[in-house]
């Protein structure tokens, strides 16, 4: 049975997530895999803070921390990052470039490790870059039109707007519409709040909120809050 999957609007490893991290790792090895490839090209004070933030979440969850430290796309072919991710029961993607991130790890030995241990059970989350680059595609808010990229799949007909209380409060419906495709689900999902699917059966899974604020499927003139829950199809097969 896959895991749990959660595509979060921001406020990874911060306390105010907890409940989401710790529904994801429920059941689950206390091992909490922990890539900050999004925020790769930011530099060393950047990349710090990101696994300094996620060894306290970890702790707060009684769960190890491990670190997969990918930052190119040699990286991200390295065995040892491989290995870094058996026994996996969590592995999330934080923050950053969601470009760099969907390219450093989109065909890689790393990404195949990720999808295999999502089959085998451990959940998989991605907040901001990291819930971006689940969908099939990766929006580019700046351009629209043609600035954005191919995702790596997951949730493959979602494109994904993290921190959308922010972004919505500027983009009228009007510049949301180049994002809308018509084999596509425009999700915002707002701060501090996730989508989540539960592990199921087939390929399409049965999502709800999870956190303080809402999220929303948008559509060319208008958008609806998610107040229950939606259907959205996951891939079957790694």
């Amino acid at each position: 049975m896959r895991g749990r999957l959660a595509l979060v609007g921001s406020g990874e490893y911060l306390p105010v997530m907890h409940e989401i991290e710790a529904w994801l790792l429920e059941d689950r090895p206390r091992v909490y895999v922990q890539l900050a490839t999004a925020a790769s090209t930011e530099g060393e004070h950047t990349i710090k803070r990101w696994h300094d933030l996620g060894a306290v979440a970890a702790q707060r969850l009684d769960a190890r921390q491990v670190v997969v430290d990918v930052r190119t796309r040699a990286d991200a072919d390295e065995q040892r990052w491989v290995d870094a991710i058996e026994g996996a029961g969590l592995i999330y993607l934080s923050g950053g470039k969601p470009n760099h991130l969907a390219d450093t790890l989109r065909g890689t030995r790393v990404w195949a490790a990720i999808e295999s241990a999502w089959h085998s059970g451990a959940s998989l989350a991605g907040c901001s870059a990291g819930a971006m680059v689940m969908g099939g595609y990766v929006p580019d808010f700046r351009h629209p039109k043609s600035g954005g990229a191919e995702g790596l799949g997951i949730v493959s007909a979602a494109r994904v707007m993290p921190h959308f209380d922010r972004l919505g409060g500027w983009l009228p419906n009007l510049a949301l519409r180049p994002l809308t495709a018509p084999d596509a689900v425009v999700l915002g999902i707002d701060e501090d709040t996730a989508l989540v699917a539960d592990a199921q059966s087939g390929t399409t899974w049965t999502w709800r909120p999870m956190g303080r604020q809402s999220t929303y499927v948008i559509g060319r003139d208008d958008r609806t809050r998610i107040d229950n829950e939606i259907a959205l199809e996951v891939r079957a097969q790694a």
